[in-house]
């Protein structure tokens, strides 16, 4: 009995997750400068044609390559407890931010979009706008359940609790380790928090 063959849609399923590694490992040696669709294929073994049916523009090939990562890695648990799932996030941002494949290869977008608008705008939409909204999403499940003020606007406290993180990350020198995320924390808990939670020093 031979084996069932792969259905196209599966094969091409297959196709997309393996071009999207291959991008990561790309742009993680050479940069964004020096990632093209024809050095993705080739190292994928496929023509460029193939990336272009999937994909308009190297942008959007790797800015779909980091937030397959950013998604599947680092999204937002839900315990019940906000200050508690939101640490655990942060440390896992920080780890991810600080490390390949997302790191050096977020820096070299970054790098590169200060001067091309069009990629800054996409990098906001597909990325920074992605990770904002999980962010808020979290803490509006949290205020709804009364662990955060009825009355608090938190769309701007998302922002403040994302950009502290990518800060520390791509202008600072100092580290997002524990004791950044329990400061930040304890700052917002203190803010937005109804139930009077103690400071988290050791």
């Amino acid at each position: 009995m031979t084996d069932t063959p792969a259905t196209p849609r599966r094969r091409g399923a297959a196709r997309t997750e393996e071009l999207l590694e291959v991008t990561l490992e790309l742009a993680a040696e050479v940069g964004y400068p020096g990632l093209s669709i024809e050095a993705v294929g080739r190292r994928a073994g496929v023509g460029k044609h193939t990336i272009y049916r999937r994909w308009p523009s190297k942008a959007a090939l790797l800015l779909d390559a980091l937030s397959r990562v950013w998604t599947s890695n680092l999204d937002y648990r839900d315990t019940g407890d906000v200050r508690a799932d939101l640490r655990e996030q942060f440390l896992r941002s920080g780890l991810a931010l600080s490390s390949p494949p997302i790191g050096p290869v977020y820096r070299a977008v970054i790098a590169e979009a200060q001067g091309d608008a069009a990629l800054r705008a996409t990098l906001h939409e597909r990325f920074l706008a992605t990770v904002e909204q999980s962010t808020l999403d979290r803490i509006t499940r949290a205020q709804r359940t009364g662990e955060l003020s009825a009355e608090a606007d938190l769309e701007f406290a998302a922002e403040v609790l994302c950009g502290t993180l990518y800060y520390r990350s791509l202008l600072s020198t100092r580290p997002i380790d524990e004791g950044a995320v329990d400061g930040l924390l304890d700052m917002f808990m203190a803010a937005y928090g109804t139930t009077g939670q103690e400071p988290s020093g050791d």
